[in-house]
């Protein structure tokens, strides 16, 4: 079947050229057929009946009405006995009424093929009546007005059947183009917010860890004339971070790695992977925020409990971006307090400081306060920062929780 695929696969796509070809193979088969019995006159009538079918997918409208056209205009002649009569002999130029009454109900508008319909009965009502008149005979044309209306509505019920085949498949084929543009759609928007949601942990592990490293830098380098042990302690201290930021950011970028990578070359064999932080590392990160200078203390309300893992994370990278901010703008003997608070529904996280008040809403690049606030509101819950009253700045989240469990009495 495979030529055959390929000649459907010609006509649709030169239309005009296959019809063509058919008019072509018609006429042909019209003239050689017909020799020996039609008339010049009647041959004529086979080219007036057969040529327009060349555009009836193009123009089907047009190629209908030239057809029907003609065909009213033999009856015409023939009614009144301008003709011989061999233009009215059956031939295929007559079949091709048929071929049209097809064409416009397959192409055509709605319109056309209602009106192509009903000329038809009406044109072989009347093709009826002339035989009757013609020969004195009722039986002849009823026969004849049943035959020629019975062959104009299988054409018309033949192109009703496969025009709707041709839009079911067209509604398919849009339904696949849609379905597939919103998968495309879909996938895209998946991307952005798993990119989004990298850089988000790129910033505040790079912002964090470089704010530490900084700190005790600039420690270190004051304290190295007076205080060795200090500057030792501020170099061991950079060196932790680093590692640490490095491990992070191996397993991080692990996840941008396809599946045909090597097993050992995600992250590489002196980077063990483990979970992400959650809201029970915040003591080590408060401890190593104050391994780097700043005081910074942690009080505890209520009652901790486990988290979800993307709760927990959300409320890590929080505190430690408000911590970072602190680092960066807090300035020189600033004190700040992280707060948590467990609530029956909620969980608070408030950190706080005394210093100039004027934390920044962003690092330059939109990943501050905005990739905060976007971590509180995909779980549902509030961020509120800005100066506090006396001095100093206030980052405060308030996180939605699932209920403690009711312990049985």
């Amino acid at each position: 079947m495979r030529w055959w695929d390929r000649l459907t696969a010609w006509d649709r796509a030169h239309p005009v050229a296959a019809d063509a070809a058919m008019v072509l193979a018609t006429l042909l088969v019209t003239v050689v057929l017909g020799a020996t019995t039609y008339n010049p006159s009647g041959l004529w009538w086979a080219v007036a009946f057969t040529t327009p079918l060349a555009v009836r997918r193009l123009w089907p409208v047009a190629s209908a009405v030239t057809v029907f056209t003609v065909g009213l205009v033999q009856l015409v002649f023939w009614v009144l006995e301008l003709n011989t009569g061999a233009g009215a002999v059956p031939n295929l130029g007559h079949a091709m009424v048929l071929v049209s009454m097809y064409s416009v109900t397959m192409f055509g508008p709605r319109w056309a093929y209602r009106t192509a319909a009903v000329g038809s009965l009406v044109g072989a009502a009347v093709l009826g009546a002339s035989v009757t008149a013609t020969t004195d005979d009722l039986r002849a044309g009823l026969i004849a007005t049943a035959v020629v209306g019975l062959s104009a509505m299988t054409a018309f019920a033949f192109g009703l059947v496969r025009r709707s085949r041709r839009e079911q498949v067209d509604a398919l084929h849009e339904r696949a183009r849609r379905l597939e543009a919103e998968r495309d759609q879909q996938t895209a928007a998946a991307a952005a917010a798993e990119r989004a949601r990298i850089a988000r942990e790129m910033h505040d592990i790079v912002a964090h860890s470089l704010s530490v490293v900084i700190a005790q830098a600039d420690g270190g380098r004051y304290a190295g004339a007076t205080d060795p042990e200090a500057a030792v302690r501020s170099l061991g201290t950079i060196a932790e971070t680093g590692r640490a930021a490095l491990t992070d950011m191996r397993r991080l970028l692990g996840v941008l790695r396809t599946d045909a990578d090597p097993p050992g070359h995600r992250d590489g064999p002196d980077t063990p992977l483990r979970p992400q932080p959650a809201a029970d590392q915040i003591a080590e990160l408060v401890e190593q925020v104050r391994d780097s200078g700043l005081e910074v203390s942690l009080v505890r309300m209520g009652t901790p409990r486990t988290l979800p893992p993307g709760t927990g994370l959300a409320v890590y990278r929080i505190c430690q971006e408000s911590l970072t901010n602190v680092l960066k703008h807090a300035g020189p003997q600033a004190r700040a307090t992280v707060l948590l608070q467990w609530g029956a529904t909620s969980l608070v996280l408030e950190v706080s400081d005394d210093g100039r008040g004027a934390a920044a809403a962003d690092d330059g690049a939109g990943q501050g306060s905005i990739g905060m606030r976007e971590r509180a509101t995909m779980l549902g819950g509030t961020l509120t920062l800005g100066p506090r009253p006396g001095g100093g700045f206030r980052v405060r989240a308030e996180i939605p929780i699932p209920p403690a469990p009711q312990e049985d009495r």
